[in-house]
Formats: structure tokens, C-alpha cells, sequence
């Protein structure tokens, strides 16, 4: 069992647009949140890697930490692409340069610190924890527009 459990998540109005990112991180019985926002334009993929990245980077020591993240591109990237990604030279298969290489060597160089187990959660499933993480990034959203933003999945909600 990890030491910490760390819960992610990214979000923008609009994409590219304001964005904002949020985590939950659990020590034992400890809980800390953390969120931020980013004024963009950016995109909810940078978004999604802010939030591990800020996260890992507010531990103090080394330990074995879960991380849970709605987002495919996240985990895909850090546990398959991130390897050919440097031994390319930041370079895709296809010879173009990686998107947002600069988070990803920040996340790569975060993660490298402590020993990490990537999951993957559903999105605006129920997961507590990811809805959570999910309204931190709101409220980084929120933040730097300075007013309230509806998220996608939101505005159906409230048609019901």
C-alpha cells in the first residue's frame, strides 16, 4: 500500500482557454488539497499535467505514492510514451515535436523522486475523490476569470 494517494485532475473553459488544476493528497489520515489556475490560453491537457506535476513537487521525501487521474493522455504518457519521448530526442514516432514536452519532462523529473503507481478513474463517475479533485480545478478556473464556471458535464446536469 502506497504511503500517499494522490487524486488529479485538470479543467478549462474553453480549450484552449482559462484553465485551472486541483489534488486531493491523503497521508494516512492527513488530507491536503491544492489547485491553482493558469489565465491561458491552455488547454485542458496541460491542465491534466499540471496537477500530478504540482502535486509530486509538494511532497517533502521520497515515498511510494497512487496516483488516480481521469485522464488516459496523463497515465498513457508517463507509463508508455514518456520513455521513446526522450530516447527520440522529445520526438514522436512520426518525427514531430512532443506536445507539451516542458510538463512532461516536469512531471517525468517529479515522478522520478518518488515510486509511483499510475491508475486511471473514470471521469464525473461518482469517485469521490475525483469529483473532489475535479471541483479544485474548477475553482482554479474560477479564480482567474473571476466568476463561476460551468463545466460541460454541469450544464446537462442542471437541465434535468
Amino acid at each position: 500500500m502506497a504511503e500517499v494517494e494522490i487524486y488529479t485532475d485538470g479543467a478549462c473553459s474553453g480549450n484552449p482557454g482559462p484553465g485551472g488544476w486541483g489534488a486531493v493528497l491523503r497521508y494516512g489520515t492527513v488530507e491536503k488539497e491544492i489547485y491553482g489556475g493558469d489565465p491561458g490560453p491552455t488547454t485542458n491537457n496541460r491542465m491534466e499535467l499540471t496537477a500530478p506535476i504540482e502535486a509530486l513537487e509538494s511532497l517533502k521525501r521520497r515515498v511510494t505514492v497512487d496516483i488516480y487521474t481521469d485522464s488516459t493522455y496523463v497515465r498513457n504518457g508517463i507509463t508508455s510514451w514518456v520513455r521513446n519521448w526522450k530516447n527520440n530526442g522529445w520526438m514522436t514516432s512520426a518525427k514531430t515535436p512532443v506536445k507539451n514536452a516542458d510538463l512532461w519532462r516536469r512531471l517525468d523529473e517529479a515522478a522520478s523522486r518518488h515510486e509511483v503507481e499510475w491508475h486511471w478513474v473514470k471521469g464525473h463517475a461518482g469517485h469521490p475523490e475525483n469529483e473532489r479533485a475535479d471541483r479544485l480545478a474548477v475553482k482554479g478556473v474560477e479564480e482567474v476569470v473571476g466568476r463561476p464556471v460551468i463545466q460541460p458535464g454541469e450544464r446537462s446536469a442542471r437541465r434535468r
